[in-house]
């Protein structure tokens, strides 16, 4: 077990844990089911993989701001503005990798900023105060559900999940 110097280091901890089973996920589907949506309404494997990135870019630069406004824009306005980088990949490869560098840049900007930033209280999206730090969870449970829906499309498309193998010991 880890010797955390803070509930920051903490949460960067949970959150690379996360992320690192979406990334084990993505790399489980082949690339030639990234457009794969299991009904008409819903996201394909390829923009469940965008959104997961491009939610963790903006809660990355609105938490570490000084000014930090989940109100500065519209949503999808708010989620353009630090996701270029996210809609410019294409490929599995670029995905992949992107996930793991966006996650790596952001883990180094949070420790900038430091916890007593990340203890601050913000105004969050429903007009309630909160603090950065539990913001910064609510992002990484958003990368969990997502990581579960990442889940039930490989069951549908015959693909045993990467966290199965791994339980299993495979």
């Amino acid at each position: 077990m880890s010797a955390f110097k803070s509930l920051l280091e903490e949460t960067l901890e949970a959150w690379e844990d996360t992320r690192l089973g979406i990334v084990d996920e993505v790399e489980n589907i082949p690339e030639d089911q990234f457009d794969f949506k299991p009904a008409d309404e819903v996201r394909s494997v390829r923009e469940q993989v965008l959104h997961i990135l491009e939610v963790a870019m903006m809660m990355t630069g609105e938490l570490t701001r000084d000014d930090t406004d989940f109100k500065r824009a519209p949503w999808p306005k708010l989620l353009k503005m630090y996701a270029e980088e996210a809609y410019q990949a294409k490929t599995k490869a670029e995905l992949v990798e992107l996930l793991k560098s966006q996650l790596e840049s952001a883990i180094k900007q949070f420790k900038e900023v430091g916890e007593l930033h990340m203890l601050q209280f913000i105004e969050r999206f429903d007009g309630s105060p909160g603090t950065r730090l539990a913001w910064l969870e609510h992002g990484i449970a958003q990368e969990m559900y997502h990581r579960g829906q990442l889940t039930v499309y490989e069951r549908l498309m015959g693909i045993e999940p990467a966290l199965t193998k791994k339980i299993k010991g495979g």
